[in-house]
């Protein structure tokens, strides 16, 4: 039986995955880290927790989390996240830029790619280091 809540996806497969598959993928996966990231650092509860979340998995602040991972990025890594800022996005929320945009959708790719290849130990080190300096902000 497949594993669908720990995938690892051969290279070949995840290469046919379009950046925006990609992104999708990474979405879910940066949503559930911050809202782990909510229940275990507590401050936030109910309503509160919500407004937390989104506050931090908008476009706005996955771009500056980018920013603060970039430099540490293997070659392959950058590859991907390039590959990902490059995307064809059609819209854009109107309380981002399309450059904060890019460089969420260039995370989110990022982290699909690294989820679907089994990195968990590696996504949560970038995970880590993205919330080093955020505090929990609820009711």
């Amino acid at each position: 039986m497949e594993n669908y809540f720990q995938p690892t996806l051969p290279r070949g497969s995840i290469l046919e995955i379009s950046s925006i598959g990609l992104a999708h993928m990474g979405d879910a996966v940066f949503e559930l880290l911050v809202r782990s990231w909510l229940c275990a650092h507590g401050g936030a509860t109910g309503r509160g927790m919500h407004r937390a979340a989104v506050a931090l998995v908008c476009a706005e602040s996955q771009a500056e989390k980018a920013e603060k991972i970039l430099p540490l990025l293997t070659e392959e890594e950058r590859a991907v996240f390039r590959r990902g800022r490059n995307a064809q996005v059609h819209t854009v929320p109107h309380h981002a830029s399309r450059a904060q945009y890019s460089g969420a959708t260039a995370l989110e790719a990022l982290l699909g790619w690294l989820y679907l290849q089994g990195e968990r130990e590696r996504i949560n080190q970038l995970f880590c280091i993205m919330m080093e300096e955020e505090e929990v902000h609820g009711d």
